[in-house]
C-alpha cells in the first residue's frame, strides 16, 4: 500500500539536491574515468544519487518499502528494452560470424564514395528507420555497418556514429509504425497523421541542415584524405580470405526488415534475425567456423559450439590486423551486461524521483515561470530533455510531460499537435544524446561508441529541439484550437 497519506510533499530544495548530486557524480566519473566511464562508474554515480533521494524520501515520511516498490516498478518498466538489447547482441554476433555484416560493409566499400559517406550513412538510416518504425533495429544492422565501412575508408567512427543516430531518429520520428510516433498524439489528444504532417515543419529543416553539415564535413574529408585506397583495398581483401562473400548474405537483413515492416514486436523480430544469422552461418562459413573451433572438432561440433558461443559471447576473428579483427569480433549476449546494468541504475534513480513527487515540483516551478507560447513550448522541451536525463527512458520523456502540459496548452488555445509535436522534437530525438538513457544504452552497445564520442556529430537530434523553441517564440507556424 502507498504511505502518501502520511507524506509531505518534497521542498524544491529537496528535489534539487540529488540532481545536484548527480551532476557532481557524473562529471567527477568522465573526469577521473573518461571513456570508461559507463562501465561502471555512472553506474555508482546514479546509485549515489538515488540513495540521498531516498533519505530524502525517509525524512518526509515514505517507507522504504513504498521506496522500494517504486524501483522494481521502474526497472520493470525496462524488461521490454532489456530483452531487446540481449536480442540485439545474439543479433550482432550470428550476423558477424554468418558474413551478413562483413558482406554490408563490403558492398558498402564497393560503391560509397568518401566525400558523401557521412550524408548517405544519415540519409540511408532515414530511409529504412521510416521504412520499419524502429530506429534501434536501423543502428544495430545498417548502422553497425556504416561503422565498418567508415573503418575501411579510414574515416570518423564518431562522426558516422552521428550520421546514423541522426537519420535512424528522423527516419523514426517520421514512421506511422513508430511507437513514439504514436504514443505523442495518443498522449497530446492529436490524430496520427495530423500530427506528423505538423512535425515535418521542425522535422525537414532540421535534417536539411545536418545533411549539409555532414556533406561539408565528408568533402573536408576527402580532400584531406588521400592515401585510404589501400587500406580499402586491405580490408576488402581481408574480408574475402576470412568470408565467403556473397549477396545471399544479405537475406537475414531483408528478413529482420520484412519483419519489422510488417509490425511484428522488436524482441521476437530481433531474435529471429539472430536465428537466421547462426542458420546462414552454418550454411555459407563452414571455413570460417572451423578456423575458429578447437583442433580436433568433429564438423558437428564445431558448428554447435562456435554458433552456440556467437549468440551468447560473439565471435573472436583472427585476420592478422588489429584492427580489422577489432571491428570483426565483438556482439552476443555478454556484450549488453554493462549496457542492461546502466539502464537498470537509472531507472531506478527515476522511479525513486518519481515516487517522491520531485520531478512533479520541478514542473509545477516551470509552469509559474511559462507566460507566453514561446516560454511554454521551451519550458516543454526542456522538461522532456529533464525527464530523460532523470528517468533515462524516451517513453517516459513523453508521457510524464504530455500529462502535464496538456491541460496548460488547451487552457491557452494551443492546438494539442502543438504539444504532440514539441514532445516529439525534444523527447523522442534527445534520449540517444544521453549515456544513461535507455536509447543512449542501446546505441552504445550496438555501435560501440560511448554518448561520449558521438553526441556534438548528432545535428539532427541537437538542430530539432533549438529549433521548436525558435518557432514557438517566434509565432511561426503555431496552431491554435481554432484553426483547421
Amino acid at each position: 500500500m502507498s504511505d502518501h497519506n502520511q507524506v509531505k510533499a518534497p521542498s524544491f530544495l529537496d528535489a534539487l539536491i540529488p540532481l545536484i548530486a548527480l551532476i557532481l557524480m557524473l562529471s567527477a566519473s568522465v573526469s577521473y574515468f573518461a571513456d570508461n566511464s559507463s562501465f561502471g562508474p555512472n553506474q555508482i554515480a546514479l546509485l549515489f544519487a538515488m540513495g540521498i533521494a531516498v533519505v530524502i524520501g525517509l525524512k518526509n515520511g515514505y517507507s522504504w518499502g513504498s521506496i522500494e516498490k517504486a524501483i522494481v516498478h521502474g526497472i520493470s518498466i525496462s524488461l521490454g528494452a532489456i530483452l531487446i538489447l540481449l536480442a540485439v547482441g545474439a543479433l550482432i554476433g550470428t550476423w558477424l560470424l554468418s558474413g551478413t555484416v562483413p558482406t554490408m560493409v563490403y558492398y558498402g566499400l564497393q560503391i560509397i564514395d568518401p566525400s558523401w559517406f557521412y550524408a548517405a550513412a544519415c540519409l540511408v538510416c532515414g530511409i529504412v528507420a521510416m521504412s520499419i518504425g524502429s530506429s534501434w533495429t536501423t543502428a544495430a544492422t545498417v548502422g553497425v555497418a556504416f561503422i565498418g565501412i567508415a573503418n575501411g575508408f579510414e574515416m570518423s567512427t564518431s562522426v558516422t556514429a552521428g550520421a546514423v543516430i541522426s537519420g535512424a531518429y528522423f527516419g523514426d520520428k517520421l514512421s506511422p509504425l513508430s511507437e513514439t510516433t504514436n504514443l505523442a498524439p495518443a498522449v497530446a489528444g492529436s490524430e496520427l497523421f495530423a500530427h506528423i504532417r505538423y512535425m515535418l515543419l521542425t522535422t525537414i529543416p532540421s535534417i536539411s541542415i545536418a545533411l549539409v553539415l555532414f556533406l561539408i564535413i565528408g568533402f573536408n574529408h576527402s580532400s584531406a584524405n588521400v592515401g585510404s585506397t589501400e587500406s580499402i583495398e586491405s580490408l576488402t581483401q581481408t574480408l574475402e580470405a576470412t568470408y565467403n562473400i556473397n549477396i545471399l548474405n544479405l537475406i537475414p537483413l531483408a528478413i529482420l526488415l520484412f519483419l519489422a515492416f510488417k509490425k511484428m514486436p522488436a524482441f521476437p523480430a530481433v531474435a529471429i534475425g539472430a536465428t537466421i544469422g547462426a542458420i546462414w552461418a552454418a550454411i555459407f562459413q563452414q571455413e570460417l567456423i572451423m578456423t575458429m573451433a578447437e583442433d580436433g572438432a568433429s564438423s558437428l561440433t564445431a558448428n554447435v559450439k562456435v554458433i552456440w558461443t556467437a549468440f551468447f559471447d560473439g565471435v573472436v576473428v583472427n585476420t592478422g590486423n588489429s584492427e580489422i579483427d577489432e571491428l570483426l569480433s565483438r556482439g552476443g549476449m555478454s556484450s549488453m551486461l554493462n549496457t542492461i546494468w546502466l539502464v537498470m541504475c537509472a531507472l531506478s534513480f527515476g522511479a525513486v524521483l518519481e515516487h517522491l513527487g520531485m520531478l512533479k515540483k520541478f514542473v509545477q516551478s516551470i509552469l509559474a515561470a511559462a507566460k507566453s507560447t514561446g516560454s511554454l513550448i521551451a519550458s516543454t522541451v526542456a522538461t522532456c530533455i529533464g525527464t530523460n536525463l532523470v528517468t533515462a527512458d524516451q517513453y517516459m520523456a513523453i508521457v510524464m510531460p504530455g500529462r502535464m502540459y496538456k491541460e496548460e496548452y488547451e487552457r491557452r488555445g494551443l492546438h494539442p499537435t502543438v504539444l504532440s509535436r514539441t514532445l516529439e522534437d525534444s523527447g523522442t530525438i534527445t534520449s540517444p544524446l544521453i549515456p544513461w538513457n535507455t536509447c543512449g544504452a542501446f546505441m552504445f552497445g550496438a555501435l560501440a561508441l560511448t554518448s561520449y564520442d558521438y553526441i556534438f556529430y548528432c545535428f539532427f537530434n541537437l538542430i530539432n529541439p533549438i529549433l521548436a523553441i525558435i518557432y514557438g517564440y517566434l509565432g511561426f507556424r503555431i496552431r491554435k484550437i481554432s484553426n483547421n
